[in-house]
């Protein structure tokens, strides 16, 4: 359920961010089935799918050296920071070695990363978030707080509900880094290029909110994985 408006951060507490609570408010039902299918599913997920977790977590190892997990601070609701678990697809500390965003062609991305990206697998251990409660199976995509910073009030409706794993903008972004293939300055070009058109579907689907819709985005991902 959603806090309370006077519990919000402050910073979330503005006119923009208004119309799309009160709009959630009335989505109580759905809130509740939500959180429900996403701690059963991703429990039923996490049983069935440990063994080929446990064989991408070794293929990993032994593709290039560092760990199989990639642990890094998000953001997720009402602003809330975590750790994001996801298998690593870039070589060793990749992160101290140019911007946040991955480009096409990047250097450093490992070769087996470059096949987890494609069909997302390298995604499978966030069930793991999803069942404590720092995601979700549909939602806005966790950013890394330097990005959140620069949302704008309107943007920061999003974080009225958990980060998720999929979301329209996601399917329709899903080549975002061929977007940035060749920009002189990634950082800037997602920050004014990228990321507004990515929340402009997110704010839609806050308006849309509902059940039956997060079913469709959850089962259009999988289409768009296939294709």
């Amino acid at each position: 359920m959603l806090r309370k408006w006077e519990q919000l951060p402050e910073r979330m507490q503005n006119a923009a961010v208004r119309p799309y609570y009160e709009q959630l408010q009335k989505k109580k039902i759905s809130l509740f089935m939500k959180r429900t299918m996403d701690v059963v599913l991703s429990s039923a997920l996490l049983v069935l799918s440990a063994p080929a977790l446990l064989v991408l977590a070794a293929a990993v190892r032994l593709d290039s050296p560092g760990p199989a997990l990639f642990r890094q601070v998000r953001v997720t609701q009402y602003g809330r920071q975590f750790r994001i678990f996801k298998f690593r697809t870039m070589v060793n500390h990749a992160d101290r070695m140019g911007t946040q965003v991955t480009a096409s062609g990047d250097a450093r991305i490992t070769r087996l990363g470059k096949k987890m990206r494609q069909y997302r697998l390298d995604e499978l251990p966030q069930l793991l978030n999803i069942l404590l409660g720092d995601m979700s199976f549909v939602g806005t995509r966790p950013e890394v707080v330097k990005y959140v910073r620069e949302y704008t009030d309107e943007m920061t409706a999003t974080l009225l509900l958990p980060a998720g794993v999929t979301s329209e903008a996601s399917i329709r972004y899903k080549d975002e880094e061929k977007l940035l293939e060749g920009v002189s300055d990634v950082d800037d070009a997602y920050i004014h290029m990228v990321l507004p058109e990515k929340m402009a579907y997110n704010l839609r689907s806050l308006r849309e909110f509902g059940f039956f819709r997060e079913l469709k985005i959850m089962m259009d991902t999988v289409a768009a994985v296939f294709r």
